[in-house]
């Protein structure tokens, strides 16, 4: 009988027709699985698989569509490729999880007292900006505005605010020792 037939009959629950579908099928299947999996005793398991899924979804199998063999190498080679991704995903996250073991742990102090500190330290090198250039700076990166909105707001040529705001940024820059 061919597979197509049997695969017909395993959809109605035919146990006979079911191992001798497996025994057309199977080989061909493992074959598929391992060259995607490459592993022997992770192919075996997927074929194993993919064969109880045959039986369980045989009935949804449709003959207008194509070949049985098809139709069941299909599911395996599906089933192959989705435990070769699983297989990735788990490597990647044990790597993460490794680097991050690897990762002193965070020191939220010294980390509040450090921000501190530049925040200090940008302080004083705003403080040594003309009034002017500081205004300006200061509504462009704290307050958000735009260049233009900046302009608007100080009543200025779009032009002298945007020299402004070069000739202070490379006070800070200077100030802040190439950092900024």
């Amino acid at each position: 009988m061919e597979a197509d037939e049997l695969l017909v009959l395993v959809a109605g629950g035919d146990q006979k027709a079911f191992e001798e579908l497996y025994g057309l099928v199977s080989g061909p299947v493992f074959g598929l699985v391992r060259r995607v999996v490459r592993d022997p005793a992770q192919s075996e398991e997927v074929a194993q698989e993919v064969l109880l899924e045959l039986w369980r979804s045989a009935a949804r199998f449709d003959p207008g569509r194509g070949s049985a063999l098809s139709w069941v190498l299909t599911l395996a080679h599906r089933r192959a490729v989705d435990r070769v991704r699983s297989a990735r995903a788990a490597g990647e996250r044990e790597q993460r999880e490794a680097r991050r073991a690897h990762h002193p742990a965070f020191d939220q102090v010294s980390e509040e007292v450090e921000a501190g500190l530049e925040r200090e330290w940008v302080r004083r090198c705003l403080d040594r900006l003309t009034a002017l250039q500081r205004q300006s700076v200061t509504l462009a990166y704290y307050d958000g505005y735009t260049y233009r909105e900046v302009a608007e707001r100080l009543s200025l040529p779009l032009g002298t605010v945007k020299t402004r705001m070069r000739d202070g940024l490379t006070q800070l820059r200077k100030c802040l020792g190439g950092v900024a």
